[in-house]
């Protein structure tokens, strides 16, 4: 183990990420060859293989998976280190790695922007995420530095700062049945079938929390793991649907959704910045957690004022006119 080299560990996670020796060599800028050369070394100064290949399939062995929770802590500690030096240094500079929720695509990628024009000395990189769940585990193995999400996890140790609302709608393509009563009861919904995000989604969670809040049981139509999907179904007259505003931008403005008027909406969570208490962020890291702090807030509450005004239609007679 002592001729093993950080080189020889990145080589390494890189191809378990991928399961491919090509897509790692690609990732790395390096030739296959030189990927291969690097997992033979490691492998000989371990004395045990940590891949099994058989023709272009490549899966990590039993002390691979071992070796692969290892190699991920000793990548951290050294970035950690690095970014300790780098706050001695006062640099600005390096590779800063964002995670976010799928939902958080719709708008994290403008405020990257905005932030570079400040700083463009660093090397921004985003890691989207499925879900909440993938984030965090993102967030747990040191593979990002700051997290953009709703629900900060409660059973770790991190910090969370809001520093902005993200409101949640239900929508309809125009014209729908629903929008006949203009401020419909939570009732009403249960009339019609509902296009959902997959369990582990944090929007899923706030949905299904409304539901209970209100003693509504609601009729799920389909599971879906893509707010684009979802939108799609909903303008294809599949149902309806509850998503954050954020997601919901040019759909709006084409008019191809509409916001259903539902009491007790929209419902507010917020969200956060968050990083491991454990890590040192580096000054790229910190920089960008003042200003998500500063600036998201005024961002986003500048983009969601258009939609957020009461709907127009005809005063609400219940669930009777549907």
């Amino acid at each position: 183990m002592k001729t093993v080299t950080f080189r020889q560990l990145r080589v390494f996670t890189e191809v378990a990420r991928h399961l491919s020796f090509v897509r790692a060599a690609e990732s790395l800028h390096l030739t296959p060859p030189a990927v291969t050369m690097q997992i033979k070394e490691l492998e000989g100064a371990i004395e045990l293989p940590l891949f099994d290949r058989q023709g272009r399939k490549v899966a990590l062995t039993t002390a691979g998976e071992y070796f692969l929770v290892y190699a991920k802590r000793l990548l951290a500690t050294l970035k950690d280190a690095d970014d300790a030096m780098a706050r001695f240094r006062k640099l600005e500079t390096g590779l800063l790695t964002v995670g976010l929720v799928s939902t958080a695509k719709y708008f994290v990628p403008r405020l990257l922007v905005n932030f570079r024009q400040e700083h463009p000395g660093v090397e921004v990189k985003l890691t989207v995420s499925a879900n909440r769940e993938q984030l965090v585990t993102h967030l747990v193995n040191g593979e990002v530095d700051l997290a953009i999400m709703g629900r900060p996890p409660r059973d770790l140790a991190a910090r969370s700062e809001p520093f902005a609302a993200n409101p949640h709608v239900f929508v309809a393509p125009p014209g729908h049945p629903i929008f006949r009563s203009g401020h419909p009861p939570v009732s009403a919904l249960a009339a019609f079938p509902l296009i959902v995000r997959e369990a582990a989604s944090g929007t899923r969670a706030l949905m299904d929390r409304f539901f209970q809040d209100h003693r509504v049981e609601p009729r799920l139509a389909m599971e879906m793991p893509s707010n684009e999907t979802i939108k799609q179904a909903v303008m294809a007259g599949m149902g309806l649907s509850f998503l954050s505003l954020h997601t919901l931008g040019l759909e709006l403005k084409t008019r191809e959704l509409e916001i259903i008027n539902v009491e007790d909406t929209p419902v507010m969570r917020l969200w956060n910045v968050v990083h491991l208490q454990s890590r040192v962020l580096s000054p790229a890291a910190e920089a960008f957690r003042y200003f998500i702090l500063e600036e998201g807030e005024k961002y986003l509450a500048a983009h969601d004022a258009p939609w957020l005004k009461p709907a127009e239609g005809p005063p609400s007679h219940g669930a009777s006119g549907l």
